[in-house]
C-alpha cells in the first residue's frame, strides 16, 4: 500500500480518537490533517502505520486540548461538544464501548480528566490498544499509564448513571417525545420526562440561549410544549437523527439551514437530560447555518401579531426570555420561576 492508501484506511480511526479527546469536529479534522503531514514528511516507513499514526494524532490532540481548556474557561454559558451525527469508525468487537464513549454525557465526563488521563482512558478502554501502544502514544511508561487509567476509571465511574437504557427503549421514547413536541402536548411531554429532568442549551454567547438550565418535568414540558407551535408556524422543521450516538434531532429553518441540534439522554425509562447546541460555530460542519437571532425576532413578532396557539389544553404564555434552549422564542410562563419549582 502507498502512504496515502495506508492513511486513508486509518483516517476514520484517527478522527474518532481525536474527536473523543477534543470534543470538536473541526479541531479533530485539523489534528488528522496535521497527522498526515507528519506521516508524509517522515523519511522512513514505520513498522506499523496504525501505531505511528495513532500516536501522532493522540499527541497532537493532547496539545490542542491543553490550549482549548483555557478558552473553555472563558466560554459563555454551558460548553457542549460539537454535535456528531455519525461516527466514521466502526469496530463490531467494540461497538458498545464506541457508542457509549461518543455520547454527550460521556464526553462531558471526559472533561473531568486531565489530557493524559483522557487519552489513556480512550486508547485503552474504548479502542482496545495494548499498554505498550498507549505508552508509546502518550510518551509515558506502561506503569505510569496503568496509574493514569486507574484514576481515569475512578472519575468516569463516579459520574455514570447506574442504569442505562437499551437502544430500542431510547428510540421508542424519542419517537413519543418528538410526536408530543410536534403537537405541543404539554401533558404528553411531561409523562416522558424524569422528575429531575434538565434542559440545557449551548449558545456560546453567539446565539439566543438560556440564561440557566431549566429543571423539573413540569417546567421543561411547559416550555417545550409552548414554544414549538410557534417554531412550526414560521416553518422551522426538524428530522429525527442520532446525535452523538443518542436519539435526537436536527432543526432547520425554512431554507433548510441548520438551526440547532437536540440530544436526549434516557435513563430508567424517562428522559433525564435534553441538550441543545445552537452556537453557530459548532454547527458549520453539518451544513449552512441559520440565523438564530433572525428566527428569534420572527417568533417574537408572530407572538405580538396573533393570539398564542393553545398547547396541551392551555394558552402559550408570554413572559421572560428563554430563547435558544430548544430553539429561538422559548420563553418561561409569565410570573413563574424557571430552573426551580413552579
Amino acid at each position: 500500500m502507498s502512504k496515502v492508501e495506508e492513511f486513508e484506511e486509518l483516517r476514520p480511526l484517527l478522527f474518532s480518537i481525536a474527536y473523543r479527546i477534543l470534543g470538536s469536529v473541526s479541531e479533530a479534522e485539523d489534528a488528522v490533517q496535521e497527522t498526515w503531514l507528519r506521516f508524509d514528511a517522515s523519511a522512513t516507513r514505520p513498522t506499523s502505520a496504525k501505531a505511528f499514526l495513532s500516536a501522532a494524532v493522540t499527541r497532537i490532540s493532547i496539545d490542542v486540548l491543553r490550549s482549548a481548556r483555557v478558552r473553555r474557561e472563558e466560554y459563555v454559558g454551558p460548553w457542549f461538544p460539537e454535535p456528531l451525527l455519525s461516527d466514521p469508525y466502526q469496530d463490531p468487537a467494540r461497538s458498545v464501548e464506541l457508542a457509549d464513549s461518543v455520547s454527550m454525557a460521556a464526553l462531558l465526563l471526559l472533561e473531568r480528566l486531565s489530557p493524559l488521563e483522557r487519552a489513556v482512558f480512550l486508547l485503552r478502554e474504548v479502542f482496545g490498544f495494548g499498554f505498550d501502544e498507549v505508552a508509546a502514544a502518550v510518551g509515558r511508561s506502561e506503569a505510569a499509564c496503568r496509574q493514569l487509567l486507574v484514576r481515569a476509571r475512578r472519575h468516569m465511574a463516579a459520574g455514570r448513571p447506574r442504569f442505562a437504557a437499551d437502544g430500542q427503549e431510547r428510540q421508542e421514547l424519542a419517537t413519543r417525545f418528538f410526536d408530543a413536541l410536534s403537537n405541543g402536548e404539554v401533558d404528553g411531554l411531561q409523562k416522558l420526562l424524569a422528575a429531575d429532568v434538565e434542559l440545557v442549551g449551548d449558545g456560546g454567547g453567539k446565539a439566543p440561549q438560556l440564561a440557566r438550565a431549566v429543571m423539573g418535568a413540569e417546567n421543561v414540558a411547559r416550555l417545550l410544549g409552548t414554544v414549538f407551535p410557534w417554531l412550526l408556524r414560521i416553518d422551522v422543521t426538524f428530522e429525527q437523527h442520532e446525535v452523538n450516538g443518542q436519539p435526537g434531532a436536527v432543526f432547520r429553518d425554512r431554507d433548510g439551514k441548520i438551526l440547532h441540534t437536540l440530544a436526549l439522554e434516557v435513563l430508567d425509562g424517562r428522559i433525564r437530560t435534553i441538550r441543545t447546541v445552537i452556537n453557530p460555530d459548532k454547527l458549520g460542519h453539518l451544513g449552512p447555518v441559520a440565523d438564530a437571532w433572525a428566527i428569534d425576532r420572527e417568533v417574537k413578532l408572530a407572538r405580538r401579531q396573533t393570539n398564542c396557539p393553545r398547547a396541551g389544553g392551555g394558552p402559550a404564555a408570554g413572559g421572560g426570555r428563554f430563547a435558544g434552549a430548544a430553539g429561538p422564542g422559548l420563553e418561561a410562563a409569565r410570573g413563574r420561576p424557571v430552573g426551580g419549582g413552579t
